[in-house]
């Protein structure tokens, strides 16, 4: 391939994450950056107060966001990336996108979110549903318990379990709680298929997030009969709501129409390729998408995606799709539900005043501070085990009834004691997810990371040590719009394939952190406990769930008092 011939043609990548958008003007060539920009979505995510709506507390678990927000980013954003890069819009080709996936928005039939509509803006179900939305736990019980009495042949590719996050839960959980919202609401769509549509006016689904988490395998959804035995009025949802085409990845769902070509400067009808998982476009950003690498995306949680030439059943992972990150292998998902959210949360709630002083009169972040104290001790000195579970269990345990515990603690624990083993648990959280795949046939040879994490060299490091194994990291800050510009590149036929293009845009480092040996044995002697309290809070002790009981029904008390 004559790469020459690209060094003027650009893509437009897109990654919708969890509070921003960002966007990366990218060379067809080389995969080079040439600038980016980042948009933050105006309203806060709503997880405890409806402040889009009438102000009420919200239930436990609820994480709700206004999708008119991301439109508004979306505006903003990419003029401020094609700016930034000083590439004419005329040479861009083609765009691509990722997002949160399992984030679900109602609309009509033209894509109207319900939530814009005066009869439902005071109802907190018609607002787009963030990822970490757990507030569908007990429907998802119920499709587990029923899929599991009926033998289902589709659960096994979940792992034998399902998360409360996808979307069929997410819907029945409407269905019960907002009967006239469900019933009048046209579409039921995943953040990735909802601005591909946006985008070109063409409503289609994309093969990878349909099938992790639309549950759309071997080319069908669960069946109407299965449907209805949940809810008589759900049999519908996939023919009524759910019924368009779906896109393989690295194909087109359309062309950029007249009123976004305008408002970007682009030309109109230029390629959107099909929307893509955020985490699962990091594979390609760093030419991981070959069976045996194993990508990390580690942010506010963590995202662990695997080729594999076989299929395997693998209980406890996410999800398995053919095709799922690239076309010709099997695409295995896992997940840690929180990591840098755990990490956030103890720096905003746990650390005494005088650590914020300290940091501050150095010019440095608390997060830095407590790693450089961590850093200096010696592995299990702090006499500590955590489980990383502060948002729930993803991968294996799949139980968003589950939370966080730290063990060993005295009255001469510091935050520094603590902030370490909540780090080494997210480390022992990925070993955990890592030794099941092997255990059941997968192999894992690498790792890759990407996400703000990895400029953490002390984590990553551990990483490696923990899991035993080399770990490459990511060159490009905004790897999500990075990969989703390759993706993009594929779509409109300016690379053959996502592999190819990968070989010519991808940016990973070319040192490792290399396992080491002696930091291995000292590690593998805590996560012997880890395992062992993982196993016991996860699947045999009840606790933790009686206490989410505990809460909900005292706060639902105090709401009908409030009320």
């Amino acid at each position: 391939m004559n790469t020459n011939n690209l060094n003027d043609i650009y893509l437009l990548g897109l990654d919708f994450g969890t509070l921003s958008v960002r966007a990366a003007i990218v060379r067809a060539s080389d995969g080079e950056v040439l600038g980016d920009a980042v948009s933050e979505y105006e309203t806060p995510i709503m997880d405890r107060v409806f402040t889009a709506g009438d102000g009420r507390e919200l239930p436990p678990d609820f994480a709700l966001q206004v999708p008119g927000d991301y439109l508004a980013s979306l505006k903003e954003v990419v003029p401020a990336a094609i700016a930034a890069s000083g590439v004419d819009p005329k040479a861009i080709r083609a765009v691509g996108l990722d997002g949160t996936s399992s984030t679900v928005i109602l609309t009509d039939a033209a894509g109207k979110p319900m939530c814009e509509y005066p009869e439902f803006a005071n109802e907190p179900q018609a607002y787009l549903k963030l990822w970490k939305h757990h507030g569908a736990q007990s429907q998802v019980e119920r499709i587990i318990a029923l899929a599991q009495q009926r033998g289902e042949e589709w659960l096994p590719r979940y792992g034998g379990t399902l998360s409360s996050e996808m979307l069929l839960p997410k819907s029945l959980e409407v269905l019960e709680n907002a009967p006239q919202l469900y019933h009048a609401t046209a579409e039921i769509v995943d953040l990735v298929d909802w601005m591909t549509w946006r985008l070109t006016g063409v409503c289609a689904y994309a093969a990878g997030d349909s099938g992790y988490k639309r549950m759309y395998q071997d080319g069908t959804y669960p069946s109407r009969d299965f449907l209805e035995a949940l809810h008589p009025d759900f049999g519908g949802v996939f023919d009524d709501k759910m019924s368009h085409p779906i896109v393989p990845l690295g194909h087109k769902v359309g062309g950029v129409s007249e009123e976004w070509a305008q408002l970007f400067g682009v030309d109109a009808g230029i390629v959107v390729a099909a929307g893509n998982i955020d985490a699962h476009v990091h594979a390609a950003s760093v030419d991981a998408v070959r069976p045996g690498q194993l990508t990390g995306i580690l942010g506010t949680s963590s995202c662990w995606i695997l080729p594999s030439a076989e299929f395997h059943e693998v209980p406890g992972c996410f999800g398995v799709v053919d095709g799922g990150v690239v076309e010709g292998s099997w695409g295995y998902e896992s997940g840690q539900s929180a990591v840098g959210d755990i990490f956030a949360w103890f720096v905003n709630t746990c650390v005494p005043p005088e650590y914020h002083e300290q940091a501050r009169q150095r010019g440095i972040s608390v997060h830095a501070l407590l790693a450089e104290k961590a850093a200096a001790q010696d592995i299990g000195e702090h006499g500590l085990v955590a489980l990383d579970w502060w948002n729930g269990n993803r991968s294996i345990l799949v139980d968003a009834n589950l939370s966080g515990l730290i063990i060993g603690q005295t009255l001469t624990t510091t935050p520094e004691d603590q902030y370490r083993a909540l780090m080494e648990s997210t480390a022992f959280g990925a070993r955990i997810i890592i030794d099941n795949y092997e255990a059941h046939g997968v192999p894992v040879d690498e790792i890759r990371v990407a996400g703000g994490l990895l400029k953490n060299r002390f984590l990553m490091q551990m990483y490696a040590d923990v899991t035993r194994r080399p770990l490459r990291c990511a060159t490009i800050e905004q790897a999500g719009a990075h990969g989703s510009a390759i993706f993009a590149a594929v779509a409109a036929g300016i690379h053959p394939d996502v592999p190819t293009a990968c070989q010519v845009m991808a940016r990973v480092t070319e040192e490792s952190y290399v396992p080491r040996e002696d930091a291995s044995k000292r590690y593998d002697e805590l996560f012997t406990h880890y395992r062992h309290l993982y196993h016991l809070f996860g699947r045999a002790d009840q606790t933790m769930h009686e206490l989410k009981k505990i809460r909900a029904r005292v706060r639902e008390a105090r709401q009908g008092d409030t009320n």
